[in-house]
């Protein structure tokens, strides 16, 4: 898509958009494995685990297995031991991702209010946020346990524009994975993927339904977009 309305508000994804938690999830994850005496797992196994909540990520870690589901009493012995440890660990390699806090900060300076909708709990990512020195740049965080709905459902995407006050046509979603875009076209939404994230952005855009609007490098070129000297 070429053309695109008047942006009025900007959401983003945590992991994999603005921070790369990868490590410290999976850190957590084999923490829970070891609990069950499994073998530790590597973590770009992981890759494809993230995104869906903790809870699946659970699931999948125990299972080593993306469509995995472990038995309910070994799920819930090692959840205990993977919330334990995240939260004593939320930010020990967690990093923010190049120039995030740049374009941030620009797309800030246009007047346009910012959230973060991600699929983590909602508390380990404001804290997480106010860790690496980023909360103050948003207006509303809604995780994955805010609502009864995550994404890829589109009822985040449509609380957070009530929220803003605005319509959601006038939103961007910027994310890295297929929730990501799935929600953002479920809510009508501007969707914008990043391709340095966990997941292949150009692989996904092959897909029309997991194809995003735009598709960026880094967060600076969605400011370089929607400055005023680029709006038509």
């Amino acid at each position: 898509m070429n053309t695109r309305p008047e942006i009025l508000a900007a959401a983003f994804d945590l992991d994999g958009t603005l921070v790369d938690s990868l490590a410290d999830l999976a850190a957590a994850a084999n923490e829970a494995r070891r609990s069950e005496n499994l073998p530790l797992l590597d973590k770009k196994l992981m890759i494809s685990y993230v995104g869906d909540g903790v809870g699946k990520l659970v699931h999948r870690a125990l299972t080593a297995d993306p469509e995995g589901q472990a038995p309910d009493e070994m799920w819930q012995r090692a959840f205990a031991v993977f919330a334990q440890h995240y939260s004593e660990h939320l930010d020990r390699h967690t990093y923010i991702y190049p120039e995030v806090q740049t374009g941030l900060q620009l797309l800030k300076a246009l007047g346009i209010p910012l959230a973060v909708i991600t699929n983590k709990r909602e508390a380990w990512a404001a804290e997480l946020l106010r860790r690496l020195g980023l909360a103050d740049l948003f207006s509303l965080v809604v995780g994955g346990d805010t609502l009864s709905q995550r994404k890829p459902d589109a009822a985040p995407l449509l609380h957070a524009a009530e929220v803003l006050g605005v319509k959601p046509e006038n939103m961007v979603m910027v994310g890295d994975s297929r929730n990501d875009i799935l929600a953002a076209k479920a809510a009508g939404c501007f969707a914008i993927g990043v391709r340095y994230g966990y997941a292949d952005m150009d692989k996904l855009a092959e897909n029309p339904a997991t194809r995003p609007d735009w598709i960026v490098s880094t967060l600076p070129e969605i400011y370089d977009r929607l400055r005023p000297d680029d709006r038509r």
